[in-house]
């Protein structure tokens, strides 16, 4: 499909939208048991029409409050960084408590930034959070120029040089890859760099239990993705002529990793919807309301991600350069490293991230740690119930040993110096 087919698409189904909506609004019905009636199948019907034809916005994040120290404490989204693609987002807790700054480094691979809403609000009572927003490509100007793999790792030291060197990084999926990439080259060029540097279910190897993803990713040379899922943005966008990889192409391959699940899920919503079981059906609601929210992305940094990491395996080779500059994992000497995998993960498989811990050779063995959640899928390993309970209290111990370790060789470093 094109950009030209699916505008067309759109336009056909726009004006029957509203109608549908209506009519399932209309004829839901008031009592339960009236839902197995025609009236409340059809409903049903109509409603889960309108999910399938509709064009999902980006959410809003949602995050005005959490509690710090069992204290209620309203929460503040500011933007404290604006670039071309990227925004950089302060959750602003209305508290004087001091408490370790995290830059969440949020994937720029189909979905908003959003999708880590779970990850942000299970941290917001333990940190002061920072987020990376990725922009919608077909929405930013031609006139901004291009953006690239390179410029990724550019804009994340960016974040990290303003957000300041007492930082925690936490990464989701592919931004592991170009996180992992810009504290190595702080790290080489005298920079110091972060105080700990989690990856969570990222594809720094992906020749390690490869995937579905992978597989795909290996199977086409590069000209076949470039000719099959580039398109240019249409007039009717600020990004008018950029060349991308449009949400609704990435969309459908999602749908397509496992499109017996999705079928299954729609049909237990109309039957949830006809039956009147509005929990079930509220809860489908939430999880496909984010799902099916995809953004563009420019076409050159989806390339170079394609070449770069999965056919190429340049970081895990160590021939990969930014810039120019060699990336030097094994450069990095102070910033600890956490890896975060799923034992089910289908998108990164196990054994990709911990490939982290061979590249960085200059961390010595108390500054590695590796947490596994061996029933977890992808999305489980940054959000929903084993993320909260399982995974986060791990990471946030892990975390806040590195600041009470360091706060112990200041201590140290400074009776020596009152005796000598």
């Amino acid at each position: 499909m094109s950009y030209p087919v699916r505008e067309l698409q759109s336009a056909i189904c726009a004006p029957f939208l509203p109608w549908l909506h209506a009519a399932a609004s209309f004829l839901a019905p008031i009592d339960e048991a009236l839902c197995i009636t025609p009236a409340g199948q059809f409903a049903a019907g109509c409603d889960l029409l309108v999910r399938l034809c509709q064009r999902y916005p980006k959410p809003a994040f949602g995050l005005t409050d959490t509690v710090v120290g069992g204290t209620p404490v309203a929460v503040t989204e500011a933007v404290v960084l604006d670039k071309p693609f990227c925004r950089l987002l302060h959750f602003e807790r209305a508290t004087a408590c001091k408490q370790p700054v995290a830059l969440i480094v949020a994937p720029l691979s189909g979905h908003h930034a959003t999708l880590l809403r779970d990850t942000v609000r299970t941290m917001l009572p333990d940190f002061d959070v920072y987020l990376t927003d990725w922009r919608d490509a077909r929405m930013v100007p031609l006139a901004e120029g291009a953006f690239h793999l390179d410029d990724y790792v550019a804009y994340v030291r960016e974040f990290l040089g303003f957000i300041g060197p007492d930082t925690h990084v936490v990464s989701v999926c592919q931004s592991t890859v170009p996180v992992l990439a810009a504290i190595s080259l702080m790290t080489s060029q005298g920079e110091r760099g972060p105080k700990s540097m989690t990856l969570i279910g990222g594809p720094i190897d992906a020749r390690r239990g490869p995937t579905r993803v992978d597989e795909l990713a290996t199977s086409q040379p590069l000209d076949w993705f470039e000719r099959e899922l580039i398109d240019t943005v249409p007039d009717n966008y600020p990004g008018a002529g950029r060349k991308v990889y449009p949400g609704f192409l990435q969309h459908m391959a999602f749908v397509a990793m496992s499109p017996a699940r999705h079928l299954a899920s729609h049909l237990n919503y109309y039957r949830d919807v006809s039956a009147g079981d509005t929990g079930a059906a509220a809860a489908h609601r939430r999880f496909y309301d984010e799902y099916n929210a995809v953004l563009d992305m420019a076409a050159d940094y989806y390339l170079e991600t394609v070449r770069v990491v999965f056919q190429e395996f340049r970081l895990a080779r160590g021939i990969w350069q930014v810039h120019g500059e060699p990336v030097r994992p094994h450069a990095i000497r102070s910033t600890t490293l956490i890896t975060v995998e799923g034992g089910r993960d289908d998108i990164c498989g196990p054994g990709q991230t911990h490939a982290a811990h061979d590249l960085c050779t200059g961390l010595d063995a108390s500054r590695k740690h590796h947490v596994c959640a061996p029933g977890c899928g992808h999305y489980g390993i940054f959000s929903g119930h084993v993320w909260r309970t399982t995974i986060y209290p791990q990471l946030r111990e892990l975390i806040y040993q590195r600041d009470s370790r360091e706060a112990a060789e200041r201590r140290t470093d400074c009776r020596e110096g009152v005796a000598a």
